[in-house]
């Protein structure tokens, strides 16, 4: 076995193991929509889309809060 033959077995290792893990990112990314607070990401991914000016917003302003 020559260096040129390892270096393609380990190219192609390394896209396998490339490719399980995107997968495995991805299929995280879709079943785990929401982060450890409870808060739902993907109502935030619509901003771009409904970007008018008389577009209601995603999260409600509490005026409690003033800084």
């Amino acid at each position: 076995m020559n260096i040129a033959e390892l270096s393609a077995y380990g190219y192609f290792a390394l896209t396998v193991f490339l490719v399980v893990v995107l997968y495995g990112y991805i299929y995280h990314l879709y079943t785990k929509k929401r982060d450890a607070e409870g808060h739902d990401y993907e109502e935030y991914s619509n901003m771009a889309l409904n970007d008018d000016i008389g577009s209601t917003p995603v999260k409600p302003l509490s005026r409690d809060k003033e800084n």
